[in-house]
């Protein structure tokens, strides 16, 4: 996939344009998760990106102080959300739960990811919903996480990766991004491409944290399946452009990937 990316920026625009952002995860211990996303959202061109931390002791990102913060409860139910995103950090807890339901019942595109996707596959109700969303829903498992989802090994998954992916993006009525070599995009319609960038360098921690930002802020500027294969796209690219640069596949950041991709974005808008 080779393409102008993003629509070209007003001459006279406003951060509002560019979309407001949510993302909900981070409990305590894994904190980082979430502030990669978030730092992934804005460089990837949002315009107001907002974390609901379940870490309460965390209310600033000194690093990226961009970043503004909500309790997650007040997030989750704020209605001017141009794009909602949950999972990264989040765990498992009675608070994550509850925060997912919140989340899937919010009238915005909900992208889930990590903790998110562990949640919903551990409640019939929450699957439920998930699946009769009225609005657009992204999912980005990895094998283990759509193993979850469809109930079975995740051998299963990667003996057809392909018919998997479809059948995720049935059952949940969603677009589907099954990461891996080869990520699988799948449309419920039964559409299916596999993506053709990326390399192993990206089997770091914290690379999906870096896609749910980058997903998350295109959300808010294209339409959704735009949006899933642009995110995919670029993230493997920048993980290319890193390895041409003679980074090397051994022990590139996911903090080090989001400029590689603010670089792609950019060139690409040239």
């Amino acid at each position: 996939m080779r393409q102008t990316l993003l629509p070209p920026r007003p001459v006279e625009s406003h951060k509002t344009m560019f979309g407001r952002i949510g993302l909900l995860g981070g409990a305590p211990g894994t904190v980082g998760a979430l502030l990669l996303a978030g730092r992934s959202a804005l460089n990837s061109g949002a315009g107001l990106v907002t974390l609901g931390i379940l870490d309460e002791n965390v209310r600033v990102d000194f690093t990226v102080p961009e970043l503004m913060f909500a309790p997650p409860e007040s997030l989750v139910a704020d209605l001017d959300l141009s794009v909602l995103a949950i999972g990264p950090g989040m765990g498992q807890s009675r608070q994550a739960f509850e925060l997912m339901q919140a989340a899937l019942l919010h009238p915005a595109p909900l992208v889930i990811d990590a903790d998110g996707l562990n949640v919903v596959s551990r409640r019939a109700d929450l699957a439920y919903i998930c699946a009769h969303r009225s609005s657009p829903t992204l999912l980005t498992p990895h094998p283990g996480e759509a193993a979850h989802l469809l109930q079975v090994a995740t051998r299963e998954i990667q003996e057809n990766r392909e018919l998997a992916a479809r059948e995720l993006a049935a059952r949940f009525n969603a677009l589907v991004a099954l990461k891996g070599a080869g990520t699988v995009l799948a449309h419920p319609d039964g559409k299916v491409e596999i993506n053709q960038t990326g390399n192993p360098a990206l089997s770091a921690p914290g690379m999906g944290d870096v896609l749910t930002g980058m997903m998350a802020s295109f959300a808010a500027r294209v339409p959704p399946w735009d949006a899933l294969r642009l995110a995919v796209w670029l993230h493997g690219q920048a993980a290319d452009d890193a390895l041409e640069e003679g980074c090397g596949v051994e022990g590139l950041t996911a903090s080090e990937l989001i400029g590689y991709a603010r670089r792609r974005l950019n060139a690409c808008a040239a």
